[in-house]
């Protein structure tokens, strides 16, 4: 997973985050979840004990970099405190509100007033929690916004000719003919597919699969990528030579 946090000069820094080893982290279907935090202490503790419970998680510690990476990468979940440096909680919230992203956030802070409560749900937050709090009260927030949100998700993603069926974890021609793929597979081309025409690089499509044993620099993903293609035509997938690759919703174009 990625963590990061803002640079001089108005860039990010990033650094990869090694993904804890417990078996409970080992599941196919790992909720991705956000957490902006710029408590450093809290921060840690609350991806530390996240991964334990079971999903995945990505850590920013300002507003910019939470605000990035909640515009660029996929997440099912967020949770963003709202006293961030840089760029506060609510204007982060705005912007991806204002970008039409519909991840469920969950609002943390030690402001636990009703008017920032207001503010919060206002600017399009789906849950609210005061510091102090309790782990298991987080946890239990965030396991009902993933029932909620699984209970309104799409359960197909769409491509020119392509269908990604979410719920059999499959891909539909535009014959109608079905393919089933593997977890790694699906987490893929899924990855590609919300981001149809966006250059994706081996180690964004390697962290969104979620498998922290890959090592970016090898040619696991290549192998992948070949294998959809197989699935899905030659032409749907392509290649950016020192870039990555592109999902192309409309191969009659080429890219």
């Amino acid at each position: 997973m990625t963590a990061c946090s803002a640079a001089g000069a108005g860039g990010l820094r990033c650094h990869v985050v090694e993904l804890s080893a417990d078996p409970s982290c080992t599941g196919e279907n790992k909720i991705r979840i956000l957490v902006v935090e710029d408590d450093e202490a809290l921060g840690k503790s609350l991806q530390r004990d996240l991964i334990a419970a079971g999903f995945a998680v990505d850590l920013a510690t300002d507003g910019v970099a939470g605000e990035f990476l909640g515009a660029t990468e996929h997440f099912d979940l967020a949770v963003l405190d709202l006293g961030l440096p840089k760029m506060s909680g609510l204007e982060v919230l705005r912007r991806w509100r204002a970008a039409k992203l519909d991840v469920p956030v969950l609002v943390l802070t030690a402001r636990d007033s009703w008017p920032e409560r207001i503010e919060g749900f206002k600017a399009g937050a789906d849950d609210y929690l005061g510091k102090p709090f309790h782990f298991e009260e987080l946890h239990l927030r965030l396991q009902a916004l993933a029932r909620r949100r699984h209970g309104h998700t799409p359960r197909a993603v769409l491509g020119q000719g392509v269908t990604l069926d979410e719920e059999n974890q499959s891909v539909i021609s535009d014959t109608g003919e079905r393919t089933s793929l593997t977890a790694i597979e699906f987490r893929l081309l899924r990855r590609l597919m919300m981001q149809p025409g966006a250059v994706l690089s081996k180690t964004q499509l390697a962290e969104s699969v979620y498998e922290s044993e890959i090592d970016h620099d090898s040619n696991v993903i290549e192998v992948y990528i070949n294998r959809l293609r197989k699935k899905i035509g030659e032409s749907r997938i392509v290649t950016r030579r020192g870039q990555g690759y592109v999902f192309n919703a409309d191969p009659a174009t080429p890219e």
